[in-house]
Formats: C-alpha cells, sequence, structure tokens
C-alpha cells in the first residue's frame, strides 16, 4: 500500500488472453506457516441498485480442513465492517446454511460459524449465506467518491487458522492487518448498465435484463476480490510480455497521469515477471482517481491508484502483485514481507542501487523498533508515528544492503527462487532469513542484528 504521507524512494479485451499460463512450474509452492482451512473456493452473486451503493445476493464458501484436528468452527472476516464497528455495519449476512452463526467480535470484523459437524481432516464442506454490503459515504477504499463506488476489502473472506491459533487481528486502519490463503474466486456482479465495473480476475461483461449488465469475473488463486463501480472512462492495452492492462479513471484525472500510470503498469509488470516469476492472472486493471484521500492501494489484479502521487505509487502497487498476491504473509504479524519487498522491487525497477542509503537515515527514538515489528506494534504510540520508516526505509535498504552481502547475480537469484517456492503460499521472516543464509553460502547472524531483522 501507498499512504498520501509515505514517500517511496523511487523514480518515479480479446478474450484469447484470458487463458494465459499462469505462474511458474511451482504453482503449489512451499507455504511456510500455512494453515487451515484451505483449498478454498468462493462463489458470489451480488445486484447492485441503481448507483451501486447497495450489493446484495449470496456467498457460498467452499473449503477443506487441511490441519491436523478436527475443524468444528470457521470464522469469517467482515473487514468492510472496520470503521464503523458494531453500530451501523455496512456488511451484513443472514440465513446461515452449513454451520450456525455463533456472534461478532472483534469490533464485528469476525464472524463465528460453527459448523454443522466437525469436519475431518482432509474433508470438505461450505457454508453459504445472504450477503448485503453498502458501500460507506466516505473516501475510503470501501466508500464512495461522487458517482464512484469503490469495494476493496467488502466480501466476507475466510480467517486463517495455522501453528498460532486463529488470527483475529482488529482492522489498524493505517495499513493492512489481512492475512488470507489463496483461493478461487467465481463472482457474478448484476449492475445498472451505465455502470463500469472493473474487478479481480479475469472480467467479462454482457448484456443482461433492459437497462442492466452482468460482469462475470473467475479468479485463480488470490488472496481477495475487489471492484469498483461508476462511469470510469476505460482503455485496453496488451504489454509486450502478453498481459492485458486496463485502466479506468475518474472524469477528473488528468490525461498526463493516464498515459504515466498505463506506461509504468505496463513496463514494471513486464518487469517484475522476469524478475520473480511471470504474471499469473492474465488481466491487470488499474482505478485511477486524482481525489483518492487514502492514497493506493493494491488488490489482486486490481490496484487504486492516487494520481496526484509523485508516480511511485504504480510500481509499487504493482510489485505487491507479487510480495502480498502470490506470494503471501500474515500483514499484521510481518508486515515488512510485502511492504519492504514490494518497496525493494520498486527500487529494482527504478535502476537504484540504494549505494549510501543509510547514510542519511536515523532510526525514530522508539525502544524496541526493529524492522520485522507487526503491525499491533506499531500502532503504538497512538498517533503511529514512525510507522513508515521501518517498512517503507530501513526495510527496502535491508534488503539492498544484503544484496551487496550476496552480489547482485546471487540476491536475483534468491529473489526468483524464493517466489517460486512460495508460490501462492505463505512467506514468513524466519523462511526467508534461512533462503538468504543458503543464498550467502555463511552465518548472516551479524547482518540481521544490524539490521534490525529479527
Amino acid at each position: 500500500m501507498t499512504w498520501t504521507r509515505v514517500r517511496l524512494l523511487v523514480v518515479g479485451v480479446v478474450l484469447v488472453l484470458l487463458g494465459l499460463p499462469s505462474g511458474p512450474a511451482a504453482a503449489t509452492g512451499g507455504a511456510d506457516g500455512a494453515g487451515a482451512p484451505g483449498r478454498i473456493s468462493y462463489d458470489v452473486g451480488l445486484r447492485a441498485d441503481a448507483t451501486g451503493t447497495r450489493w446484495s445476493g449470496r456467498e457460498r464458501i467452499t473449503f477443506t480442513n487441511t490441519g491436523r484436528e478436527p475443524l468444528r468452527e470457521v470464522y469469517l472476516r467482515l473487514w468492510g465492517n472496520a470503521v464503523d464497528g458494531c453500530a451501523a455495519p455496512p456488511v451484513t449476512v443472514s440465513g446461515l446454511r452449513g454451520g450456525t452463526d455463533a456472534g461478532l467480535s472483534v469490533g464485528c470484523t469476525a464472524l463465528r460459524v460453527r459448523l454443522a459437524r466437525p469436519l475431518a481432516p482432509g474433508d470438505g464442506t461450505s457454508v453459504a449465506f445472504r450477503l448485503t454490503l453498502t458501500v460507506p459515504d466516505r473516501d475510503h477504499r470501501f466508500g464512495r467518491q461522487g458517482p464512484y463506488r469503490l469495494l476493496g476489502n467488502a466480501l466476507p473472506v475466510l480467517a486463517v487458522r495455522d501453528a498460532a491459533g486463529w488470527h483475529l487481528d482488529p482492522d489498524v486502519g493505517f495499513g493492512e492487518s489481512y492475512y488470507t490463503l489463496a483461493a478461487d474466486f467465481r463472482v457474478r456482479l448484476d449492475h445498472p448498465a451505465g455502470l463500469v465495473v472493473p474487478a479481480t480476475g479475469r472480467t467479462v461483461t454482457g448484456a443482461a435484463a433492459p437497462g442492466r449488465a452482468v460482469t462475470v469475473s473467475r479468479a485463480d488463486k488470490v488472496r481477495d476480490f475487489a471492484w469498483a463501480a461508476g462511469p470510469f472512462r476505460t482503455a485496453s492495452e496488451v504489454s509486450p510480455d502478453g498481459v492485458l492492462v486496463r485502466a479506468f479513471w475518474t472524469a477528473d484525472t488528468a490525461p498526463a497521469n493516464v498515459a504515466q500510470v498505463r506506461a509504468d503498469a505496463a513496463a514494471s509488470v513486464d518487469d517484475f515477471g522476469r524478475r520473480f516469476g511471470r504474471y499469473p492472472y492474465g488481466e491487470l486493471d488499474l482505478v485511477m482517481s486524482p481525489a483518492f484521500g487514502f492514497g493506493s492501494m493494491e488488490y489482486p489484479g486490481l490496484v487504486l491508484l492516487w494520481t496526484t502521487d509523485d508516480g511511485a505509487a504504480t510500481v509499487h502497487e504493482v510489485a505487491h502483485q507479487w510480495w502480498y498476491g502470490i506470494v503471501g504473509n500474515d500483514e499484521f504479524g510481518a508486515p515488512w514481507l510485502d511492504e519492504s519487498f514490494a518497496s525493494y522491487a520498486s527500487l529494482l525497477f527504478a535502476g537504484d542501487d540504494g549505494a549510501g542509503c543509510w547514510a542519511d537515515l536515523w532510526w525514530p527514538d522508539r525502544q524496541g523498533l526493529e524492522i520485522t515489528r507487526s503491525m499491533g506494534w506499531l500502532a503504538e504510540p497512538a498517533d503511529h508515528s514512525g510507522w513508515t520508516f521501518p517498512l517503507y526505509t530501513a526495510g527496502p535498504c535491508a534488503l539492498q544492503d544484503l544484496e551487496r552481502e550476496l552480489g547482485s547475480p546471487a540476491m536475483a537469484a534468491l529473489m526468483r527462487d524464493y517466489a517460486r517456492d512460495h508460490w501462492y503460499g505463505i512467506s514468513t521472516t524466519a523462511g526467508f532469513k534461512a533462503a538468504a543464509e543458503r543464498a550467502a553460502g555463511h552465518d548472516l547472524t551479524r547482518f540481521w542484528a544490524d539490521h534490525r531483522i529479527r
């Protein structure tokens, strides 16, 4: 994610494409710390009102108990309720089937579902429910902006249970708290024909009832699903390496900014594909506005871009398609694994080798501050002061120092191989440190200590 206050250290539809091959051969690669439930698929059908503000319909989630113990319950994360809490939740679930509503917690962002019967390891089941989403009247990634509606983190998704138990962390508000496993989404969005609807996945829009259209999306091995709706202007192109890049922008977006975003996205998605493994999703949607007060935000196959940024946002959010999207992580517990890695990737794209990057840097005066701290720790003190430094400045600088320690060819191989080995899986700090030790061929204990990577 790129916030308005964060300054990164970087310079700023043809249906046949829907069948593009996905990812490297190790597409089911390792997943350090990955948990249960797994083998998840979401089937969603929603109908919008006249403005795209209210969406109602149903959702079915099918999954397997990939853990070692019987699974008696699951949790749905209703992240869209994070701001309003229980007072007026914009995400509501009713009519559960396959389980029993066992109550909301964590500010109405976690719904406990007691399964109809214990699910043995290796067995599968599904839960289904009616769903209503009301887009809040606020400038937010799940919010409204004039005639435009943004639906990021709106769909209920399954929480993860691993060796540490259920991950039911709160939404910290100023960054990401999300931890999800790769899943398959099939989403059908029925909406007024006058609304343009960019969405995660490979999408096709066709006519429906008079005055209405249906946008159908298929998204395989993604960690979330987001969409937008409004009178967007749009254009499409195919990058030199074959990725369909679709641009959507609000009427007040400057043409020069549209052109720059499109060029940066097409160039960076190909560049990162060559560095880390080919972009597997076929389509990348860019949703632009000069008025996104929340900054920019990444979702699988779709990014929200604040076009008055210095240009760094586009490349950074595209880099997140690999570091958060393809290679997942616990964004609450180990945020550096996506933010610092995406920032480092952006520096690689810009040709910035970070020589002397520590020269003008100073650590904020806060006892115990480390690159690898959790969002929960970084959320203190209340003003969140200093949280950007370890993730967006010290973290990528440490990775540049690691490149100098290993040598550029070895670092490039490390990043490529690490992505391959965790393709659609979960990255952990311990896993990355172990991979770096193997690549270095010598002990890196002093390096980790010097760079506050614990």
